[in-house]
């Protein structure tokens, strides 16, 4: 029987150590939170389900706080756990003590303190656990609160770590720290008020987040020009404490939305690190994520969630705040991220949809620093010139709005008027419809190259615009092409020209029209929705114009074929067809101008003034987008 006792007991001694532990968490592991699971199991270092979350950010001293295990996404179990706050400076002591709430899910065990850690009693499945702290009577500080959540034997997590905790004098709290709400905020209900896509977010002029931008921190924002304004719809602040590298972000609407900030060496979306701000369930989480290009897209999977840590976190009346430490030295993606050494430009950006696995199209807003940057360096941060898209947009506009419509108008209406009067040896028509619709060639083929010259290539944005274009810039580019080779006057192929011709130009003009109503929708373009009535408006009037022109063009072909019916006389001023589909004239028709041909002019005049309107006024919205801001600077200046 010895014998064999020395076995049991040499066996007992092997097992004991790895055995798990049901009833909670012992004593010997207060400083590791390392579980006793077997096999030399180690704790997982991918993203975490779960969250430590503390209802405040501020605490008096010897007050209670409420400490939440949450899971996202909901519904996910655990099976132990053990949680402490400690110090957030050295010596990172246990601080405080919990309270036993509930006995059949909770014990407490001391941890160079009373009480001052909390664990499980045993394994059943747990969720949305909530514990009571008290804050230390003697302390005043920053504490966080660290766990080991174990949600199977072999599937744990160790030193989750909460945002900071201040703990205040006894009376101060809970008060406000840098700005931030320290109440927790229930989750958004239907009752939000609906979204105002243009609205200022970040607006508030004594925002702590401006403060000490250029001087201590760097800022960048957008609108260009927001940070010294202190009006931002979406903020990143770059906070460098010797090695530690901190992203502070905000972005807020009535809506929830999230915000985000990659690190790139080409300043363009792809193959970028990235750091979410995410409000979810009423609190905010970060994710690092990665940025893919064509087609262009943002995912968490595959990307380690252990070189970020969420410091501090508010979501108030749907505006996020959130404090992100990142490591210094990262590879993601077999990239390495020497935020140290290496320079990189800032891609912020905002909008209203995240799931689970990834942030959707930034639909708020979007901004690229303008050169790379060393984060470490305090200074002013210009945002990414936005020349070459303006301009795009201003010839186009030119083109299409302006000079095409002319030209198209005068070919159509006006092949007989001014007769007898040359330029450049061709009828006026015909030289002035030809300049316009070479501008008008001239100007698409610029504003074609220089998009794809900003983009870098093909858009990968969800909108018909860049289809559209596309189709217009070619049918554009072959009109100039078939006039060249067009046959002469009084051949069998020449009507089939004048058609395809007319058709041509025609159906380009129609897609710009619609191409440039699309482009209103473009997130990057930041044009007012209200665009789209000016562009109503000058759709109604071109074709009220054409309808005028057409009425009056067959009241003359009627009234000549009348006369010439009746063979009361042949009129010398017999008019050939206005359409350009047939041009054939007589020599009479030649010799002066037909009928009308007085009010057709003052119509043109008119017609001018109106098109030059409708172009200065887009033109001046487009180049000064978003114009509301544009608007808002001028009259700020006009005020000081």
């Amino acid at each position: 029987m010895r014998p064999l006792l020395s076995i049991a007991l040499v066996l007992s001694a092997l097992i004991g150590p790895i055995i798990t532990l049901p009833n909670g968490a012992p004593e010997s592991v207060c400083n590791t939170m390392l579980p006793f699971h077997g096999g030399g199991i180690p704790p997982l270092t991918t993203a975490s389900p779960f969250r430590i979350t503390p209802v405040t950010s501020v605490v008096g001293s010897g007050q209670q706080l409420q400490v939440e295990i949450e899971s996202f996404p909901a519904n996910v179990v655990f099976k132990g756990f053990m949680i402490q706050a400690r110090n957030r400076f050295p010596p990172n002591e246990v601080l405080g003590q919990f309270e036993l709430t509930d006995e059949s899910a909770i014990k407490l065990i001391n941890c160079g303190g009373e009480s001052n850690t909390a664990t499980h009693t045993n394994t059943q499945l747990k969720k949305d656990l909530a514990l009571e702290w008290i804050a230390p009577a003697n302390f005043k500080g920053e504490v966080v609160f660290n766990a080991t959540i174990a949600q199977d034997y072999d599937k744990f997590w160790v030193g989750l770590v909460s945002t900071p905790v201040k703990v205040v004098e006894s009376g101060q709290g809970p008060t406000s720290v840098v700005g931030i709400s320290t109440t927790r905020q229930p989750p958004t209900t239907t009752t939000v008020p609906p979204y105002v896509p243009r609205a200022t977010a970040a607006s508030d002029s004594s925002d702590p987040i401006y403060q000490g931008c250029g001087d201590t921190k760097g800022c960048f924002g957008f609108p260009e020009g927001c940070v010294e304004s202190r009006n931002c719809r979406a903020v990143v602040a770059t906070i460098v404490q010797g090695e530690r590298y901190i992203f502070e972000m905000k972005s807020g609407y009535n809506r929830p939305a999230y915000i985000a900030v990659g690190l790139s060496n080409d300043a363009k979306m792809g193959d970028d690190s990235v750091v979410e701000c995410v409000p979810e369930q009423g609190t905010v989480n970060a994710y690092a994520s990665w940025t893919f290009a064509g087609p262009y897209g943002v995912s968490r999977q595959g990307i380690a969630q252990n070189f970020i840590r969420l410091l501090e976190k508010s979501y108030v009346d749907g505006v996020i705040h959130c404090k992100v430490e990142r490591d210094a030295v990262t590879t993601v993606k077999g990239q390495k991220f020497d935020l140290i050494n290496e320079k990189y430009h800032l891609l912020l950006a905002t909008g209203l949809k995240a799931d689970s696995t990834h942030v959707s199209y930034h639909d708020i807003g979007r901004h690229v620093s303008g050169v790379p940057l060393a984060l470490a360096e305090v200074g002013p941060v210009q945002g990414m010139s936005k020349l070459l898209l303006r301009l795009h947009g201003a010839l186009m506009l030119t083109a299409w709005i302006g000079t095409a419509s002319l030209g198209i108008l005068l070919a159509r209406y006006f092949r007989q008027t001014w007769v007898g009067s040359q330029l450049c040896g061709k009828d006026q028509w015909f030289a002035w419809h030809r300049f316009l619709m070479v501008l008008t060639w001239c100007l698409t083929v610029a504003g074609f190259v220089i998009i794809f010259v900003e983009i870098g290539g093909w858009s990968q944005v969800d909108n018909p615009h860049a289809i559209l274009g596309v189709v217009t810039t070619v049918l554009c580019f072959l009109q100039p092409i078939g006039a060249y080779f067009r046959p002469h006057p009084g051949t069998k192929r020449r009507p089939l020209f004048n058609w395809l011709h007319w058709l041509g130009g025609n159906l380009a003009h129609i897609i710009a029209i619609v191409a440039i109503f699309f482009a209103v929708k473009l997130q990057k373009a930041e044009l007012p929705e209200w665009l789209d009535f000016i562009l109503v408006a000058f759709v109604a009037f071109h074709v009220f114009m054409h309808l005028i022109f057409s009425i009056f063009s067959w009241i003359q072909i009627g009234g000549c074929a009348s006369e010439r019916r009746n063979n009361q006389r042949v009129t010398s001023m017999q008019m050939a067809d206005m359409t350009p589909s047939r041009n054939s004239m007589s020599s009479m028709d030649r010799k002066q101008d037909a009928a009308f041909s007085g009010f057709r002019k003052v119509m043109l005049f008119f017609y001018i003034l109106i098109i030059v309107a409708f172009v200065v006024a887009l033109v001046v919205i487009t180049v000064l987008a978003p114009i509301e801001d544009a608007v808002e600077s001028i009259k700020k200046q006009i005020m000081n």
